[in-house]
């Protein structure tokens, strides 16, 4: 229930950590990144909704420098993504035939679908869906892709992730009627989000009831 309400209130949250550590943001931030990319365990830490929070304070706050956030959370997520892959390099691919309690293997096998269709791509498509963001570089890793074309799209995916939403924060977090609404905001950032994963299993229940 607390993760659930750091979520849904991400604003209010990271306003209290400023509050009570200052500068100290930059490096709860950059945990916070790092560690959603960086480790397949932790798919459930905000991602989108927190990136547009921090730029929307960024702006209101003065205390955060939008250029700094944005550089750190970059290195964070390019870092979050090459541990991720070389974890999954290193337990290879037996990691498919087990289940752990651990690691979804539905998410798993989802997203080495999603590779064998859009190949190295859905390292960049993954950073704007949750739980593939986390998933993709693993199963990249455990897949062996070759690291020089992880590492591209992991710098392309990073930067494109990281200045979207924290430029929409910053330019547009602070207008009265986002802040008013700020909560139905973040809840509809989320739902944006992870509707990619929702149609797509809709679509697989129905073709398998098609299948005779």
């Amino acid at each position: 229930m607390e993760l659930i309400d750091f979520i849904l209130h991400v604003d209010q949250h990271l306003l209290e950590f400023i509050n009570n550590y200052g500068v100290w943001i930059y490096a709860i931030l950059f945990l916070i990144i790092f560690v959603e990319t960086g480790f397949v365990v932790m798919p459930f830490l905000p991602g989108d909704s927190l990136l547009f929070a921090a730029g929307a304070l960024a702006a209101s706050t003065g205390v955060m420098d939008p250029w700094v956030l944005g550089i750190l959370l970059f290195i964070a997520a390019v870092l979050g993504d090459t541990v991720n892959y070389h974890i999954g390099h290193y337990i290879g691919p037996k990691v498919f035939e087990t289940n752990s309690r651990f690691i979804n293997k539905q998410h798993l096998l989802k997203t080495q679908q999603f590779f064998e269709r859009h190949g190295g791509k859905t390292i960049i498509f993954a950073r704007f869906v949750p739980f593939a963001r986390t998933f993709a570089p693993f199963v990249a890793g455990a897949g062996s892709m070759n690291y020089k074309y992880f590492l591209t799209y992991n710098v392309i995916g990073a930067f494109c992730w990281i200045t979207s939403f924290i430029t929409l924060g910053y330019l547009f977090g602070n207008m009265p009627i986002v802040k008013d609404n700020f909560t139905h905001l973040i809840f509809g950032i989320i739902i944006i989000s992870i509707l990619p994963g929702v149609i797509g299993f809709v679509r697989q229940k129905l073709s398998q009831r098609k299948t005779p």
